[in-house]
């Protein structure tokens, strides 16, 4: 079991109740029943409907798209700018105020089992970052930043972060990396934890989040979500992990919108949407957090949250954890 947190407090932090999230649409891609094209599994598009709309109704072959490129690729790719690239649905996006987006493959067994697909826009970028961050063996020992989507106050940090090498353990990235498992650093600006703290303070970023990314072959893979206190990554952040036995998965950290504590819930291990993604090794999406089975649609309900994310977080192929990230 991996510890989700860089610090032994726990405490919730609530971030104000109108703040708009820097994620501003999600979509799960699954393999056809004959493995020959992706099929969106469900997604949430909030303030994109036209966009949602629009995705139902497609689908992409090996390589088309974003979501067919990184099934081609076989690991997580950073499209910054959607005009003039291969993403296929650049008109309804700039409608829908969506700039960039971040896809991660999920496989068992080498076989592609989802994709993951996440988006921010315009009017959030002026205070927050995603991160593609690499390890090479081949190359060297540390990690390095594949790739980054800095907001427009982000200069330094960007410059800064293009020329950083971070060894297993050392930063966001390397702890998540490390630790095979997500981190979440509520303080950045603070943080012994986060080297380039001055940067983002300077940015106006305050909290991180970074998880690993396996995929085929020998390169690690890991990507971090930075963001302002006024535009979180998402209106409240959760880890689960599985208890000692294994039948039930446990609250083990939690950021943002009020509820319950780490240690406070715990979760038949099949139970919802968080079950199903500790299940299957597969991301899962609610529309509905309220509906969700036990204390989790109860906190849902009453802080007025709307959807989920649920990200499974594999080692050696096994889950060890869920992030679980609500709009």
């Amino acid at each position: 079991m991996t510890s989700a947190t860089t610090s032994p407090s726990l405490a919730v932090v609530v971030p104000a109740p109108a703040a708009r999230t820097f994620i501003r649409a999600v979509e799960v891609w699954t393999p056809s029943a004959d493995d020959t094209l992706l099929e969106l599994d469900n997604g949430l598009f909030g303030s994109a409907p036209h966009f949602g709309a629009l995705s139902r109704t497609m689908c992409f072959g090996r390589g088309e798209g974003l979501p067919g490129r990184v099934w081609e690729e076989g690991h997580p790719l950073l499209l910054k700018h959607f005009k003039g690239s291969y993403f296929r649905r650049i008109a309804a996006a700039e409608a829908a105020g969506l700039t960039c987006g971040i896809a991660v493959p999920w496989f068992r067994a080498g076989k592609l089992t989802a994709v993951l697909v996440i988006f921010c826009g315009d009017v959030l970028a002026h205070e927050g970052a995603i991160e593609l961050w690499r390890n090479d063996p081949r190359v060297t020992g540390d990690m390095t930043l594949a790739d980054g989507y800095y907001g427009t106050r982000a200069e330094a940090l960007e410059s800064l972060s293009r020329e950083t090498w971070l060894p297993r353990g050392a930063g966001l990235p390397g702890l998540a990396w490390q630790r095979g498992g997500a981190v979440f650093i509520d303080d950045l600006g603070t943080s012994s934890r986060f080297l380039r703290g001055d940067a983002a303070e300077a940015a106006g970023i305050q909290r991180g989040l970074a998880f690993p990314c396996p995929a085929p072959g020998d390169a690690s893979w890991v990507i971090s979500f930075l963001s302002a206190s006024e535009t979180p990554v998402a209106r409240r952040m959760e880890s689960w992990v599985p208890e000692d036995d294994g039948k039930r998965l446990r609250l083990a950290y939690v950021s943002g919108q009020a509820g319950p504590g780490a240690g406070e819930v715990l979760l038949e291990r099949a139970a919802g949407t968080i079950g199903r993604a500790f299940l299957t090794g597969v991301p899962a999406v609610s529309e509905k957090a309220g509906g969700e089975p036990g204390g989790v649609g109860n906190t849902a309900t009453a802080a007025g949250l709307g959807g989920l994310v649920a990200i499974p977080v594999l080692v050696d192929e096994v889950v060890a954890e869920v992030v679980v990230l609500y709009f």
